[in-house]
């Protein structure tokens, strides 16, 4: 049997559009497999979110709470979801209550050690043992939930405290800062103004000395601290007082901020995670015999969690600390040696890094 050409036209326009319906058909069933898959995701990310936020164990509740609490422009993270009686019980399970003394310098004696046979511990080692003439010596710290870097500093006198170039107009990178400066360590200080957590670092919080100077005095409304500063005779300060108390004791450089960890060796009272969480932190403290010590802990990270107030406390303490206060930290804490980036620094700048008006450096 000889087929026409319309009979073999029409037959392919039925094989054509057979094809075409399966085709038609497909992509319906698999957009439909996706939204059933998006839906299912979101149902699953609403119903962690639900327990970890509201959910039995209180732990991310706490760092959740005392996190958004601790800033100044961030609070309705908490206040959106909890009750007031829910967030004033929280603060009260996790707060700090600072020693209230000021420094007595007559306490630091400074010492130059020679070789030895024996450290009573395995932190005395860590420090003492050191190359001769080091300026400082780098040593890893590792805890449950963190990692950092702790930074012994033999001379004293080679600290001080470092400013943005345009103080009131912008920050600078801390990279920048120690390139200028010629610091071999460049640490993060004192905090800012930042409304938006992304503000450019101009405005420094509460006063700043510089060669026993007055650079800046902006105060931040609600924001606490006292200062954290070396006077004249090279040994770290801490107190709660007037500029004018700052200067009278001989403070040449000096940021205000806090919480004060330790001072003439009592150290805090550290209840829960001390109310501020648990984030990258940095602290500044010195030891009895004068070495000054630099500490930055990573956070926000898979491999390091971050530290709280009773963590920085701890390392402190166990590094013979007799004088030690919290600096600011979360995307602020950074470390710089030797124009390099030694920590994992959690800002969305450049490396990681992000514009400030403060820093410690060794010159």
């Amino acid at each position: 049997m000889i087929m026409e050409n319309k009979d073999i036209e029409e037959l392919l326009s039925l094989n054509i559009e057979e094809e075409n319906k399966k085709l038609r058909k497909k992509p319906k069933k698999k957009k439909n497999k996706i939204l059933i898959w998006i839906g299912s995701s979101c149902c699953l990310v609403v119903a962690v979110l639900l327990f970890l936020f509201y959910g039995p164990w209180s732990s991310f509740r706490n760092f959740w709470i005392t996190t958004a609490m601790t800033t100044m422009n961030h609070r309705y993270l908490a206040t959106a979801l909890y009750s007031d009686e829910t967030i004033q019980e929280v603060l009260s399970q996790n707060s700090i209550i600072e020693p209230e003394d000021v420094t007595n310098p007559n306490l630091i004696k400074f010492k130059k050690y020679g070789k030895s046979s024996g450290y009573k511990n395995k932190y005395e080692e860590q420090i003492l043992k050191h190359d001769k003439d080091a300026v400082y010596k780098l040593i890893n710290i590792k805890g449950n939930n963190y990692n950092g870097y702790l930074v012994a500093i033999y001379d004293a006198s080679r600290v001080f405290v470092a400013t943005t170039k345009y103080l009131g107009s912008k920050g600078q990178l801390i990279t920048t800062v120690a390139k200028d400066n010629n610091a071999i360590i460049a640490m993060n200080a004192g905090g800012f103004y930042d409304p938006d957590w992304n503000s450019n670092g101009a405005l420094p919080h509460g006063t700043v000395i510089k060669n026993g100077k007055v650079v800046s005095t902006y105060q931040q409304a609600g924001m606490g601290g006292g200062f954290i500063g070396f006077d004249n005779n090279n040994k770290l300060i801490l107190g709660k007082m007037t500029k004018e108390e700052a200067l009278s004791k001989g403070l040449r450089d000096a940021i205000e901020f806090g919480p004060f960890l330790i001072i003439n060796g009592q150290s805090a009272f550290v209840k829960g995670n001390g109310g501020w969480g648990i984030a990258p932190r940095s602290a500044i403290g010195q030891r009895k015999d004068g070495i000054v010590l630099f500490l930055v802990i990573n956070g926000r990270l898979a491999t390091s969690l971050g530290a709280d107030m009773f963590d920085l406390t701890e390392i402190m303490e166990n590094y013979g600390a007799i004088n030690a206060a919290n600096l600011d930290g979360g995307s602020s804490s950074e470390l710089v040696i030797n124009n390099e980036i030694v920590n994992t620094p959690v800002a969305a700048g450049k490396n990681g890094l992000r514009t400030m008006s403060t820093f410690w450096i060794v010159k």
